[in-house]
């Protein structure tokens, strides 16, 4: 099957394929107008739709010899991520896993052409890095398929054009709440979202306002959102000294919608939007606690690379957040990008880290895991970062890169 490399948030370059992959940056937005806070008008709830037929049961077991572990466990240093699968077929890179009942977990990434054979709604070529579409399992999220290779949102006329953006809707995260879904994704550093009663149907999108990437007025760019200097890149604010966007990362509790973004370059942070559930991308503001965590120690020294570098390997960006609730705290995998290891490459430092709300409330603060990151240590390994944290009763899997050309999946079990 082809594949889809991963697209790094903040890299040009060109990597396989010998394609020029596009990027957050490639092409400035326009100043994005920061909304004052509000309080959000509220709409009424939408239908309940007419729930699915009953899927069959599936029952989940850990590896032989093994027993599940919660996330609470694993902080306190008594599980580990076992590999279960080592290639459960989605390309390797960005894609968003949800479990939706019996065996059946779906699947959301962006593909092109080139990478899958997508095309758009009109029947053209998807073009690279391409659109969000919806890979299906049916035995448990091991194995996956494309079974509609078509851009899953439809462009509004034939041909397509370029405000369909079906040439880059990147690192969708989705959210199915009890009356919809919600997604969010990336283009060209700005955050975009959509609804959906079913997964399957989305309305038009929208804006997330004050996301993107811009030339800010001197004193005007929060601090956190600030982008600073890299000791290897030398135009890190060619297209803007200000970011609030990035890979996003979404969650719905009650009335609340919580829209997470990266926050700045050099160092990065995690930042944080909420508002009610119904007021969409417009209902939005900061969060209280806004940045939730950054990069406190800096890129290090330089001449450290590797697993010694570890400590430092969320310095030029932090994003991607996956978020799950299990009791008292919320638990987020997220990325975190150093950057170019010299100044003759191009991003080369990924790794997965894992981070938790430190009382019961994502609108508070949080606290990073003390063993990060997780799975391996700092390497060039585009798509390690993007992890998808998906709990299903006792079990807890995790779907991220096992190399540079597979996806797979970890579980969470008992020391």
């Amino acid at each position: 099957m082809a594949l889809q490399f991963k697209l790094s948030l903040f890299t040009l370059s060109t990597l396989a394929l010998g394609a020029l992959l596009a990027c957050t940056g490639c092409a400035p937005l326009p100043t994005p107008t920061l909304s004052p806070t509000r309080t959000p008008t509220l709409l009424p709830p939408i239908h309940t739709p007419t729930p699915p037929p009953p899927t069959p049961s599936f029952t989940f077991a850990p590896p032989p010899g093994r027993e599940f572990a919660t996330l609470d466990e694993f902080w306190a240093g008594g599980a580990e991520w076992v590999l279960e699968a080592h290639d459960v077929g989605l390309p390797v890179g960005e894609s968003d896993t949800v479990y939706r009942g019996g065996g059946e977990f779906w699947a959301y990434l962006h593909a092109s052409h080139q990478s899958a054979g997508v095309v758009d709604s009109c029947g053209d070529p998807a073009p690279f890095p391409g659109c969000v579409t919806l890979w299906k399992s049916h035995d448990g999220g091991l194995h996956f398929a494309l079974e509609n290779p078509v851009c899953l949102f439809p462009c509004g006329s034939c041909p397509c054009s370029p405000s369909d953006h079906t040439q880059q809707q990147q690192y969708p995260r989705i959210f199915f709440d009890t009356d919809r879904a919600y997604v969010v994704y990336e283009w060209g550093a700005g955050v975009y979202m959509r609804t959906s009663t079913d997964g399957v149907n989305w309305s038009a999108e929208a804006h997330v306002p004050g996301t993107g990437q811009w030339h800010a007025e001197p004193g005007t760019c929060p601090t956190a959102a600030s982008i600073g200097q890299h000791p290897n890149i030398y135009a890190e604010t060619e297209y803007g000294d200000c970011l609030v966007g990035a890979p996003p990362g979404i969650y719905v509790e009650g009335s609340l919608l919580y829209v997470f973004v990266g926050l700045g370059r050099d160092p990065g942070h995690m930042g944080c939007y909420v508002g009610d559930k119904y007021s969409g991308a417009r209902g939005l503001r900061e969060c209280a606690s806004n940045p939730l965590f950054g990069a406190e120690l800096g890129y290090g020294p330089m001449d450290v690379l590797g697993a010694e570098a570890n400590p430092y390997f969320e310095f030029r960006t932090v994003s991607s957040a996956d978020v799950v609730r299990v009791g008292d705290h919320y638990y987020m995998a997220y990325e975190g990008v150093r950057g170019p290891s010299n100044p003759t490459v191009v991003d080369d430092q990924f790794a997965l880290g894992f981070a938790r709300s430190v009382g019961p409330a994502i609108d508070g603060p949080w606290e990073k895991y003390p063993g990060n990151p997780v799975i391996m240590d700092l390497a060039n390994n585009w798509g390690i970062g993007h992890g998808d944290l998906v709990t299903v009763g006792p079990a807890a899997y995790l779907y991220t890169a096992t190399s540079t050309t597979t996806r797979g999946r970890y579980v969470l079990v008992r020391r």
